[in-house]
Order: C-alpha cells, then structure tokens, then sequence
C-alpha cells in the first residue's frame, strides 16, 4: 500500500476543482452583468450588487461541495487507481458544476423574463405599434 497516491489523489484534487469553479464562475458572472442590468432597469448599482451576492453563493456552494465529496474512501495503491479515482471524482464535481451553471442561466433569464412582463403590465401601450 502507498498512502503517497491518496495524498497525491487530493493534491491534485483540490486545485482543480477551486481553479475551474473560479474559472466557470468568472466567465458566468462576467457575462450575467447584462442580465442583471436589464432585469434591475438599469439600475447598475443594484444589479452588480446582486450579481456579486449570486456569485458569492455560487462560489460557497460549489467549493463546498467540492470538499464534501472530496474524500477517498479507498487505499490507492497504483497510479492507475489514482487516476480512476480522480476521473471519477472530478468527472462528477464538473457533471454537478455544469448543471449549477445551467441552473444560474435559467434563474437569470427567467429573471429577465418576469421583468420584462413586468414591464409590460405596467406599461399597456409598451409594444404596440401606432398602426396596429
């Protein structure tokens, strides 16, 4: 037996899994602002204040996660153990990561969604043409 592989396995895993959750989270968030701006009627202030607390959670629920399911309930004691138990482990984290993203579009565009009935509601001649 080789305890060097399962310390290996989280020295490898850890990492990985901060470094995409930072890189996922940054490119969604990046790119959300737009969403947030036009659900919150351009109302900046509000809507990177709300874009930063989502990204907040997003990050405390994924690197959470990550270090829930982080532990190796095995002895490895070859590199090929060590790579099938990290395929595995890092395979379902980002199985579970692009679901969360999936999850964080759908909340931003069903946000964007009601705002915009909203709008509408409240504004009955928004849309209509003259002509029409």
């Amino acid at each position: 037996m080789h305890p060097a592989f399962n310390f290996s396995a989280y020295l490898i895993y850890l990492p990985v899994v901060v470094v995409v959750t930072w890189l996922v989270a940054w490119i969604l968030f990046k790119n959300s602002k737009v969403f947030m701006i036009d659900i919150f009627h351009g109302k900046q202030d509000l809507a990177l204040a709300t874009n930063k607390l989502f990204e907040t959670g997003f990050y405390l629920l994924n690197i959470g996660f990550a270090f829930w399911i982080m532990k190796i309930g095995v002895e490895l004691s070859s590199p090929r153990e060590l790579m099938e138990v990290l395929s595995s482990k890092l395979g379902g984290f980002f199985i579970y990561l692009g679901i969360m993203l999936f999850l964080n579009l759908y909340l931003f565009f069903r946000g964007r969604r009601i705002s915009k009935s909203r709008q509408t509601n409240i504004n009955p001649t928004a849309g209509l043409h003259p002509l029409s």
